[in-house]
């Protein structure tokens, strides 16, 4: 009885911890940013999943397009009809890892910098990417930032004639997630 007991426990914890090793968010937040002499186009999307597997660097993101939000409703139109076609590409991911994960301490406050490698896609379109962010760690609460440049023309992003001129050949992507549910 006692060794059944004993082989139990040491089921449960290894499962618990097991379990522990990957935290989510069902509400991060992904900004873009386009500056032109034009205009400047902001949108904010905070229906972003994001997972960490906090042992291995795993680290993924899904955003729907039609969860962006833009401060003029004519300019969401265009952006989920005539740029991103959301209805053809409804979401984007991002599929990578975080080096060096071992580096970072998940139980002691900290802020730690990252460098993630991994696949966007976006509009279709795969492009390995690499970047640099931050994971902080405050009263085991864990945030994952980044900043990051992309080209609309690298994921076959068609902007018409007409608006050439206010949307940015490079668009800024700030990525900040609070990591607070475990699996």
């Amino acid at each position: 009885m006692k060794r059944f007991f004993f082989t139990v426990t040491t089921i449960l914890l290894f499962a618990t911890a097991a379990s522990a090793q990957k935290v989510y968010t069902k509400n991060g937040l992904i900004s873009f940013f386009s500056k032109t002499a034009l205009e400047n186009i902001k949108a904010d999307n905070n229906q972003v999943l994001s997972v960490l597997n906090t042992q291995t660097g795993e680290l993924q993101f899904s955003v729907l397009t039609k969860g962006f939000h833009f401060p003029k409703a004519m300019m969401e139109e265009h952006f989920n009809a005539e740029y991103m076609e959301s209805s053809k590409y409804p979401k984007s991911t991002f599929k990578g890892t975080v080096a060096d994960i071992a580096a970072i301490n998940f139980t002691k406050d900290g802020s730690y910098p990252v460098t993630v490698r991994g696949d966007l896609n976006i509009h279709g379109v795969t492009k390995s990417i690499s970047s640099t962010g931050t994971i902080n760690i405050k009263t085991g609460k864990i945030n994952v930032s980044s900043k990051f440049i992309v080209s609309p023309a690298d994921y076959n992003i068609s902007i018409p004639k007409v608006y050439k001129e206010n949307i940015a050949k490079s668009i800024e992507i700030t990525v900040n997630c609070n990591l607070d549910q475990k699996i």
